[in-house]
């Protein structure tokens, strides 16, 4: 007789007990963005170009820390499946000295260069300096920001997506507090009848970057504080010093990863020098439509940190059907949610923008690209969860390659010939942009019909 096909709602609770955390998080983050946004927007369209033209060297720098934190989840995840608790707590450890080494690398970096990023970056000579003195100061606590990342990520690795939540939630009420009394100068608000006198520094964009640097420290500290009394994961009593048994997994999964993240944001490094070369107005749409975009991707990258936890322990565990029917329910929840954010996304873009800017020319032209990107979310959304399962499996190097050939071949190379040759202006770019989207999709959607990303592949009884 032949089997119905039906969907395994059992994995539905399990799902979103690991995602919601995750989603709540990035929530709040996002919140925190749009407020720094809307405040330094209501400084001018040069001090939002000015914090928005770095960007994507921020993105290029997280990324790759970020792509060393897989590299343990992969491990970590697989150990807890598995039961190998020790494994765990040395992989922990080895996680400590990551912090130290990466922290203090790309501290030296960024400093160093702050002097240079915006040039490099096209940015428009006027507001270079204010961008140069934004970006020192964000980077100055990169140590602490590296602990947010990797001891993060390795917490999410053993199911607990509480804690890397209640500590974002922390830094960002730190940081918008700090914003409320560091952007703005002393000030009487009159609220009905009261005045109240509030205090303020007035330091502006300087302001806004010494609060993120702040609030950034205060995360860190939160954080390692919190992964050091974590039952599951402490290091106590474990050695910091080089372990090559535990090093060269992680190591082998992250390298691709790295790769992959550093080649994509050196693209979006490449991407946003172009769009900045267009002008003030093209360079603040794009920043704020750039933050308006990221809130409508919360549920495809909070599905995809509990897909690449799971994945993890089901390989551990080496239960094929746990892993069959993941893809499914996940895939499932990921395109549906990405649905309902791609229909808000079209219908409320002018109304987001509006919050960011009154400039009627940068509202126009940012309503326009997120209309545009809005149909391709379901697409998109397919290629987060497969991407996030095979980080959980350990099988970084196929996701690697798509995404260079994705960035480089489709999102560069367009760009530079619609906006460097052509001349054609943001609208064009962000069509590159979603061309990419959508090959990823295509090409992450064969590789997962074709059966291969699975290592667990073979006949299950369900």
């Amino acid at each position: 007789m032949k089997k119905r096909l039906h969907m395994p709602w059992y994995m539905l609770p399990v799902i979103f007990t690991l995602a919601w955390p995750t989603m709540l998080e990035q929530l709040m983050q996002t919140a925190v963005q749009y407020i720094d946004v809307a405040m330094v927007g209501s400084l001018g369209t040069d001090a939002t170009a000015a914090v928005g033209a770095t960007t994507t060297v921020n993105w290029l720098i997280g990324s790759t820390v970020s792509a060393l934190s897989v590299g343990f989840l992969a491990f970590i995840s697989q150990a807890e499946g598995a039961g190998r608790r020790n494994d765990t707590k040395k992989a922990s450890a080895q996680a400590v000295l990551a912090v130290l080494v990466v922290g203090t690398l790309f501290t030296v970096i960024t400093l160093s260069l702050s002097g240079v990023v915006p040039t490099w970056m096209q940015v428009d000579k006027p507001i270079r300096k204010l961008a140069s003195q934004y970006f020192f100061i964000l980077y100055t606590p990169m140590l602490a920001r590296a602990a947010t990342i990797i001891f993060g990520t390795i917490l999410r690795a053993v199911g607990d997506t509480k804690t890397p939540m209640r500590v974002g939630i922390i830094v960002n009420i730190v940081n918008v507090v700090l914003n409320f009394f560091l952007i703005y100068p002393t000030r009487t608000v009159k609220i009905s009848s009261y005045e109240i006198f509030i205090p303020g520094a007035g330091m502006k964009v300087i302001g806004a970057a010494l609060a993120s640097a702040i609030a950034f420290l205060v995360g860190g500290i939160c954080l390692t504080v919190a992964f050091f009394k974590s039952e599951k994961v402490s290091p106590k009593g474990f050695s910091i010093k080089p372990d090559k048994a535990i090093l060269k997994p992680c190591l082998k999964v992250a390298f691709p990863n790295a790769l992959q993240r550093f080649g994509t944001s050196l693209g979006y490094v490449a991407f946003a020098s172009m769009v900045n070369s267009l002008g003030e107005i093209a360079t603040a749409a794009h920043t704020i439509a750039n933050t308006v975009e990221s809130a409508f991707y919360i549920p495809g990258y909070g599905m995809q940190t509990a897909a690449a936890t799971l994945a993890g322990n089901a390989v551990g565990a080496n239960d094929a059907k746990k892993m069959r029917d993941l893809s499914s329910m996940c895939l499932f929840i990921e395109v549906t949610l990405m649905v309902i954010s791609g229909a808000l996304l079209f219908t409320f873009a002018p109304n987001m923008m509006k919050i960011f800017s009154s400039d009627v020319q940068v509202i126009a032209l940012g309503s326009t690209v997120l209309k545009m990107v809005a149909l391709s979310e379901p697409f998109y959304g397919v290629s987060i969860i497969i991407e996030g399962m095979m980080q959980g499996m350990g099988k970084t190097l196929m996701p690697f390659v798509c995404n260079i050939i994705g960035m480089w071949g489709i999102r560069i190379v367009g760009t530079f010939i619609c906006t460097q040759v052509l001349s054609m202006g943001l609208v064009s770019a962000w069509a590159c942009m979603i061309l990419h989207n959508m090959l990823l999709f295509t090409m992450f959607a064969a590789y997962f019909v074709s059966g291969k990303w699975n290592t667990l592949n073979r006949k299950v009884i369900a």
